[in-house]
């Protein structure tokens, strides 16, 4: 069986980073494009999200207050798709997901929802498009900024982010883009996925503490 890109960025040597130096170092790399394409890849249907009021209210069985700070977010996440305009930056987010939802990608999909409304490019592709390609293991958590360098998302056993890995091998960035854009192309809008399957789902209740 041969190795896939992911399983080739899962084995690539890399730097290790702190969540705060992955949020500085990726801010730097950000601001050297000119232009082209900033891909994000979520894979894993569960994050422990932190310094997050939505995601708060959400663990506290709040879901009035996650809608309200959700739509309260419009007007910094249309001035965040005009940064990225002028700069002829796109940001492509691709969501993988599983059915049926968990009660944190039901979340996580109203923020989304917002976002796509304001401008962001989000698709939504299901889990079992990619099972050829998880053979080994889960698709990496990823952002890839351009042919220049990628960052493999890392987490602790409890989905909490603890930074990332930095890899600045360009043929393997390049690759990378190329197969997260193959598979945006087999994916879904994200609101046609919202309205398909989020929309008719009751609000979680997460008072018993399950946000998984």
């Amino acid at each position: 069986m041969s190795e896939s890109i992911f399983d080739r960025i899962r084995a690539a040597e890399g730097t290790v980073l702190d969540r705060p130096t992955f949020h500085a170092d990726s801010d730097r790399e950000e601001e050297k494009l000119d232009g082209g394409v900033i891909w994000k890849l979520e894979r894993a249907q569960f994050f422990n999200e932190l310094d997050d009021p939505a995601w708060d209210a959400f663990i506290e069985g709040d879901w009035t207050r996650v809608l309200e700070i959700f739509t309260g977010e419009r007007e910094w996440i249309r001035g965040e798709v005009a940064r990225y305009a002028r700069r002829g930056l796109r940001f492509r987010r691709l969501r993988i997901v599983e059915d049926p939802p968990t009660p944190y990608l039901q979340w996580e999909s109203h923020s989304h929802r917002i976002f796509v409304e304001c401008g962001h490019d989000i698709r939504a592709l299901d889990a079992a498009e990619v099972a050829g390609l998880e053979r080994a293991a889960a698709l990496p958590e990823l952002m890839v900024y351009g042919d220049r360098v990628l960052y493999q998302v890392r987490y602790d056993e409890g989905w909490t982010p603890i930074g990332a890995k930095r890899v600045d091998d360009r043929d393997l960035v390049t690759e990378a883009a190329a197969a997260v854009a193959a598979l945006w192309k087999r994916s879904e809008p994200f609101p046609d996925y919202f309205r398909r399957v989020i929309s008719p789902l009751a609000t979680p209740d997460t008072r018993r503490g399950d946000t998984r």
